[in-house]
């Protein structure tokens, strides 16, 4: 269970992004240009903070399934918190990292593969499935509580609170009940044998058909991005965080 060091080294590129927001310049009115510096900080704090996220999203799930009776998890090497063995490198990172740039939603990226007929309960099942979602929020909740107790320059606190606000964004897709997503896993085990069928014969598939659905269907959209503004505001998150859209996706404005 000890840290690995590629995830050390993905903390510490998350800790020189924040050093560089820190040190640019960020007009806090949003009405001058920003300086290189704190626009490339922001952008490496917000990517290499969601990678770091989506280890411990997945971590979440396997030390649930370890301590719930799958000591398989173990010998696969995912309490190690090393992201190569929840991913698949395009498709769980380059391609989230894609969309995060271009569109602003967090994708679902990586996956750790449980053992359930292990497992001591339906209950802890589902809490396998909800571990992930749970320590996205738990993050989310985390940097909101550290811009709003430590003070720090404006451009920090808007990498902060973007990222704060992406992890929000992450717990409500991964917590909806939609086959191939978490929200799913949690309800499946109580679930009559019929639909659990069915749920595996679209869970290639519904997840893509839900981002579809975000990307084409702006009231869709607006309707997540509404939701995780309240559970934001409910957390005490800095109400610039929307401005992290602006720096994050710079060649836009």
């Amino acid at each position: 269970m000890r840290p690995s060091p590629v995830f050390l080294g993905i903390l510490a590129l998350t800790v020189a992004g924040g050093v560089m927001a820190a040190f640019g310049y960020v007009d806090p009115y949003f009405v001058r240009d920003h300086d290189t510096l704190a626009v490339a900080g922001v952008v490496i704090f917000v990517a290499a903070g969601w990678v770091a996220s989506l280890t411990l999203h997945e971590f979440g799930h396997a030390m649930v399934a370890y301590r719930g009776g799958d000591y398989s998890v173990a010998h696969k090497g995912y309490l190690n918190l090393d992201v190569r063995k929840y991913t698949d490198p395009v498709l769980s990172i380059v391609l989230p990292l894609i969309f995060l740039f271009i569109g602003g939603i967090p994708l679902p990226g990586g996956a750790v593969w449980i053992n359930r007929g292990a497992l001591r309960s339906r209950g802890t099942s589902s809490w396998v499935s909800l571990a992930g979602p749970l320590s996205n929020l738990a993050v989310g909740a985390a940097l909101c509580l550290v811009v709003a107790l430590v003070p720090m320059p404006n451009g920090l606190v808007i990498a902060m609170s973007f990222l704060a606000l992406l992890q929000v964004v992450t717990f409500i897709l991964n917590i909806l009940p939609i086959p191939g997503l978490d929200g799913w896993g949690a309800i499946e085990p109580y679930l009559p044998p019929q639909a659990r069928a069915f749920g595996a014969q679209v869970r290639p598939w519904a997840p893509i058909v839900l981002f579809a659905l975000l990307w084409l269907f702006p009231p869709a959209n607006a309707a997540l991005w509404d939701g995780a503004g309240w559970i934001f505001d409910a957390l005490g998150g800095y109400p610039g965080a929307p401005n992290g859209f602006l720096l994050f996706q710079f060649w836009k404005y």
